[in-house]
């Protein structure tokens, strides 16, 4: 179960919202803390490959560059569920540590679509306590940033 999830609707079609997050180079326009992705597989690649696909497959990898402050650090992730117009998950690792998994859902409604974004935490109790002098307490930071997150998601759709 994720420890935080927020919805926001937005007046542009499924397959545009999820085009745009699973860009995860472009996370960077949308993310108060991420500031840069860079695929390190393949499959991540979005301009290329098989035409019918939108967007990297599951399994692709990447490196997310990030910043809080004067704090910057970076992640690595893999691509869990990529399946167009419904669902784009990932996972967060630090090394062999599991950090976190992020998860978009894109629900077609009468107007549009209402894009879901859910974070679970999955770092070691310990890795909790080292980290948080510097990094601070995750979930109120990740709350206001999934929060600003989708708003410019949804600006960036709406602007076509």
């Amino acid at each position: 179960m994720p420890d935080l999830t927020e919805s926001i609707a937005v007046q542009s079609t499924a397959d545009t919202l999820y085009r745009l997050v699973s860009d995860l180079p472009r996370m960077g326009e949308w993310s108060p803390e991420c500031t840069r992705v860079t695929w390190s597989s393949p499959s991540g690649s979005s301009s290329g490959g098989a035409s019918s696909r939108i967007g990297p497959a599951a399994g692709s990898r990447f490196v997310g560059h990030n910043r809080v402050g004067f704090v910057r650090w970076f992640t690595f992730g893999t691509v869990v569920t990529a399946d167009p117009g419904r669902r784009f998950t990932f996972d967060i690792t630090f090394g062999p540590v599991p950090i976190s998994r992020w998860d978009y859902e894109f629900v077609v409604t009468a107007d549009g679509c209402t894009v879901t974004e859910s974070w679970t935490d999955h770092r070691p109790a310990a890795l909790k306590v080292l980290f948080r002098p510097v990094f601070g307490n995750r979930t109120p930071r990740n709350a206001e940033g999934i929060h600003t997150t989708l708003t410019r998601l949804k600006s960036a759709a709406e602007a076509g």
